[in-house]
């Protein structure tokens, strides 16, 4: 059995827009639904979201007949954590508040083998489909992505730098917390947000990295997206049901 390729990867390494959606209700159903409607990607949300190492396993595996990617989002930049992430199957990463080069050398030291990383082993993980992928020890991080969020002032100093250790896949802009750290809580649409993060994004793509964000703005993603964004999340699945039930809601009682 060979080692898993992963398209995600490979399609923004090669420059080619991936459209993606935030699953943050923590079932595998709705998983499920979502992986069939037709994003290039979705993320399962670890950090805000009530999900956990067997949640995410029971998320995967509903997603398995679907060519949609799954990129988990881990509550933190733990080696601990990041392993047993890796063990059940997990590719892509996306790592909240990433601030610093050394914060950025450790994620990636997290996903590699030694003698390039401390990633423990583990002979027959669901990752090596249980032993039976062939070398998977010596070529898994072939296959890993880490993309890591810039959230706060101190990373936005610090991106160039990030964006250069190496292992890096691509830095994924979050607007909520970027904007609040500037003073503009809950207004990630204000003008000030919005040129920001434009100009953030001209910043990745000069640092020969790949730009990703999350808005669920059909106008600002699709100026994001016209900016640099190669990745792009357009929307939220709770929000999205909230939205949509409280206007069906509205319609039958007006």
């Amino acid at each position: 059995m060979d080692l898993r390729t992963n398209s995600f990867k490979r399609a923004i390494q090669a420059g080619q827009k991936q459209i993606g959606f935030w699953n943050s209700m923590a079932s595998p159903t709705a998983t499920e639904i979502l992986a069939g409607s037709g994003f290039d990607w979705l993320l399962l949300d670890a950090e805000h979201a009530p999900n956990d190492v067997p949640g995410i396993l029971a998320q995967l595996q509903a997603m398995m007949e679907n060519t949609t990617h799954p990129v988990v989002r881990i509550p933190d930049n733990d080696p601990i954590v990041i392993k047993r992430y890796l063990d059940i199957g997990v590719q892509s990463f996306l790592v909240p508040m990433m601030e610093t080069v050394e914060e950025a050398k450790a994620a990636v030291a997290a996903t590699r083998f030694p003698p390039d990383g401390i990633r423990g082993f583990a002979g027959a993980s669901r990752a090596s489909r249980f032993g039976r992928v062939k070398d998977y020890h010596r070529r898994a991080h072939e296959e890993i992505c880490i993309l890591v969020q810039i959230e706060t002032r101190k990373g936005l100093d610090n991106l160039e730098a990030i964006a250069a250790v190496p292992g890096i896949d691509g830095l994924f802009i979050g607007p909520g917390d970027l904007s609040s750290d500037l003073g503009y809580l809950g207004d990630q649409g204000n003008p000030e947000i919005v040129d920001l993060i434009e100009k953030t994004i001209g910043r990745i793509v000069a640092a020969g990295s790949r730009a990703g964000i999350l808005t669920a703005d059909e106008t600002l993603a699709r100026r994001y997206m016209a900016a640099g964004c190669v990745y792009t999340a357009v929307g939220i699945d709770t929000g999205l049901l909230a939205r949509t039930t409280e206007a069906i809601a509205r319609k039958f009682r007006d």
